[in-house]
């Protein structure tokens, strides 16, 4: 792998970058990405040497956290990280700090219990960035509860924005933020409706200061055709700005979702399920030329994006 500077941005080369489409949306490790069925989140260390996402299967009746890491500029293979496979396992995020990385399961609370329960939020944590992971923790009330919980972000001061179905939603999924004060999280709200409205919100990535908000919207009026990427800037008197389509040069008109920034090389990374692949636009007995449309990276299935973007 290479590394290429860009202006004054450190770029790593995931297998997409191209100094020349640098603002274009690009794959992003499609060898990788493209062993699995399909793919739904990303998430990559600080020190932008170790990537955690999650494979499932074409219905997402499997689902697992696997985990890539890079030593002189080459990304291993990918393997089942050591905390996951044996629950439903999804939605990995490190903190801005890389020493936590948070998680959504139905694992039991007990290890020594095999009973799936609801979807909560767990963590993982380290005494450094090169130490061994603890074990998986519950996060615990007032963030987890008898329903729910998915796509755990947290800033540098310790909030933690999250999905919830909970009953103080203002519609369907909303986005709920903990404040981490005096060692503990309070008890969750739903953001204000310049984020949240009477439909599904969902997948909110927070930046680490807090200025802004990126999360998923589905099928708004101002959306591409199904989920959009929206994002949402933080006065310095604490209020939302209203939510902005990020546009159709990040979004498109199939499910966008899964938003993760690296604030360092200024790219977000997400989830889609567009396709260059056009409706009886080719015909062919050819089965290899076939499958290599079949199974090209811009199918319609999950896979992992990039763009280059400063927000």
């Amino acid at each position: 792998m290479k590394i290429y500077l860009i202006g004054v941005l450190l770029f790593v080369n995931l297998g997409f970058v191209n100094s020349q489409e640098k603002e274009k949306v690009q794959s992003v490790l499609s060898e990788i990405i493209t062993q699995f069925p399909t793919v739904r989140d990303f998430t990559i260390s600080p020190t932008l040497n170790e990537i955690y996402f999650t494979a499932q299967g074409y219905s997402g009746e499997l689902s697992t956290i696997i985990k890539i890491t890079k030593k002189k500029d080459t990304w291993s293979s990918p393997e089942v990280a050591p905390f996951s496979g044996k629950f439903k396992d999804l939605e990995a995020m490190f903190s801005p700090d890389g020493l936590k990385l948070f998680f959504v399961s139905n694992r039991p609370l007990s290890p020594t219990q095999t009973a799936q329960k609801d979807y909560d939020i767990w963590y993982i944590e380290r005494s450094g960035k090169t130490t061994a992971w603890s074990a998986p923790k519950n996060i615990g009330s007032p963030i987890n509860t008898k329903g729910d919980e998915f796509y755990p972000s947290i800033a540098s001061n310790g909030n933690l924005y999250f999905t919830s179905t909970g009953p103080t939603s203002k519609g369907k999924d909303d986005i709920f933020v903990s404040i981490w004060k005096d060692n503990q999280y309070s008890t969750p709200t739903s953001l204000s409706k310049a984020i949240n409205t009477e439909g599904y919100e969902y997948n909110s990535f927070i930046a680490p200061d807090e200025s802004f908000l990126i999360f998923g919207g589905y099928k708004r009026e101002d959306g591409l055709g199904s989920g959009d990427m929206y994002i949402s800037y933080k006065s310095s008197e604490g209020n939302w700005a209203d939510a902005k389509n990020l546009g159709d040069k990040v979004n498109s008109g199939k499910m966008d979702y899964c938003p993760f920034y690296d604030i360092k090389t200024q790219t977000l990374y997400f989830t889609s399920k567009r396709s260059k692949i056009k409706e009886n636009s080719l015909s062919t007995s050819d089965l290899k030329k076939l499958l290599k449309i079949m199974t090209s990276y811009q199918n319609g299935l999950s896979r992992i994006y990039s763009t280059s973007i400063k927000l």
